[in-house]
C-alpha cells in the first residue's frame, strides 16, 4: 500500500484546504507586494501598477539628514532592547520552567496579558507615568517601554526551547561538581542558543517597528523612524514612505531567515 492510499484523506481531497491556505497567504502577502512595487514608481504620488519606474525616493530616503537620524535613532533603541530584554526574558524562562518561582501562574497571566491589552492603553499610561518621572523624549524612556513589550516574546520564545530540553542535563552538570551558573553556561546555554537568538530578533523587530506607544513617548532629537513616518503619512502622502516600508520588510525577512538559518546550522 502506497503511502498515500494510507492516508486517511487523500491529497486531492484536501485540495480544497490547499486552495484556501494560498488564498489567505495571498490575502497576508498582497499588501507588501503592493507596497515594494509602488516603491519604485516615479510619480510623485502613490501609484499602482506604475506609470513609470524609478529609484528616485529611495534616493530621497538615504540623502535626508531627517530621516537617517530617525532610523539612527530607532537602530539604537532597537539594539537596547534586544540587548535588555534577551537576558532578562531568558532568566524569567528559566525560572518558569524550572518551577523556582512561587507565583508560576500568575507571572504567565501577567505575561499573556500584556499581548492582550491595546497598544493604545499602554502607550498613554506610559506618557502620563513618564510625565511624572520626566522620560518622556528619552532613549532610555523608549529602551523600557520597548523592553516591556519585547520581554513577553523574548519570554515565550525561550520557554518554548526550554519545554523541549531535558533539565536532567544540567541537574547531572551539578552533580559532578559544576556551579549552578557553569552548569548553565556550559551545558544548558548552548542547547538553547537558537531560541534565545530567535527571541532577540523578535525583541529587536518588535522595538524597531513599534509606532503607537512611540507616538507618545517619543519626540524631538529621539523620534523615531515609526513616528516620523506617521508624521509624514499625517502631514503628505509621499512614495518615500513606500521606500521607507520596503526597507523595513527586506530587513524583517533578513533577520528572520538569518535566525533559521542559524537554527539549521546548530
Amino acid at each position: 500500500m502506497s503511502a498515500e492510499n494510507a492516508l486517511p484523506i487523500s491529497h486531492w481531497q484536501r485540495l480544497w484546504l490547499y486552495l484556501l491556505g494560498g488564498l489567505v497567504m495571498l490575502f497576508l502577502i498582497a499588501p507588501s507586494v503592493i507596497i515594494v512595487i509602488m516603491s519604485f514608481s516615479g510619480s510623485t504620488l502613490l501609484q499602482f501598477p506604475p506609470e513609470q519606474w524609478s529609484l528616485r525616493w529611495y534616493e530621497s530616503y538615504f540623502g535626508s539628514v531627517e530621516w537617517r537620524d530617525a532610523t539612527i535613532v530607532s537602530v539604537k533603541v532597537a539594539v537596547m532592547t534586544a540587548i535588555v530584554a534577551t537576558p532578562l526574558g531568558t532568566a524569567a524562562a528559566y525560572a518558569i520552567n524550572a518551577g523556582t518561582l512561587r507565583l508560576t501562574g500568575a507571572i504567565n497571566a501577567l505575561l499573556t496579558a500584556s499581548l492582550i491589552i491595546p497598544v493604545i492603553l499602554i502607550g498613554i499610561g506610559t506618557f502620563f507615568l513618564y510625565a511624572l518621572i520626566g522620560l518622556n523624549n528619552t532613549l532610555t524612556g523608549l529602551v523600557i517601554a520597548h523592553t516591556v513589550q519585547a520581554l513577553p516574546l523574548v519570554v515565550l520564545t525561550v520557554l518554548s526551547g526550554l519545554r523541549s530540553y531535558d533539565m536532567s542535563q544540567e541537574m547531572v552538570a551539578r552533580s559532578l561538581g559544576a556551579g549552578r551558573f557553569a552548569a548553565f553556561f556550559q551545558v544548558t546555554l548552548p542547547q538553547l542558543r537558537f531560541s534565545i537568538v530567535s527571541g532577540a530578533l523578535f525583541a529587536f523587530i518588535t522595538s524597531f517597528d513599534e509606532v503607537v506607544v512611540s507616538l507618545f513617548i517619543s519626540g524631538g532629537e529621539t523620534t523615531t523612524l515609526t513616528r516620523r513616518m506617521f508624521n509624514a503619512l499625517r502631514d503628505q502622502i509621499d512614495p518615500t514612505i513606500a521606500a521607507i516600508s520596503t526597507c523595513l520588510i527586506v530587513l524583517s525577512i533578513v533577520l528572520l531567515s538569518a535566525a533559521q538559518l542559524f537554527g539549521r546550522g546548530r
